[in-house]
């Protein structure tokens, strides 16, 4: 692809994912503004806040395990030397991705 066409496509994604992600911030700071106006259980607010904490936690988590076996996986493939994508290389790839998920459950359930 050439250059004049990427790099505005590439501009045009990161701004639309950042736009996203600001609603999304915006939508979540108002209900939880709404939450605390209408519920008077400070106990009920905790536990929220709490388990929003703790899904927030394993998702970082989560990606984190990911990315990194990915980023053994491509080590491996930088190692063996494979210059092209070949189905190895994406076996490597999708089998890191699928260990890292593995593990990530594991994990998780010994956490919980």
């Amino acid at each position: 692809m050439m250059e004049h066409v990427l790099v505005p496509l590439t501009l045009f994604v990161c701004i639309t994912f950042g736009i996203t992600y600001a609603i999304k911030l915006l939508v979540s700071a108002r209900v939880r503004i709404k939450m605390l106006q209408a519920c008077e259980s400070k106990e009920l607010i905790d536990s929220i806040v709490r388990g929003e904490d703790h899904l927030g936690r394993m998702a970082s988590l989560r990606w984190g395990l990911v990315l990194a076996l990915e980023g053994l996986g491509f080590g491996v493939i930088q190692i063996a030397g494979w210059t092209t994508i070949t189905p190895g290389a994406v076996a490597v790839l999708l089998g890191a991705f699928g260990l890292g998920s593995l593990i990530y459950f594991v994990v998780a359930q010994r956490l919980q």
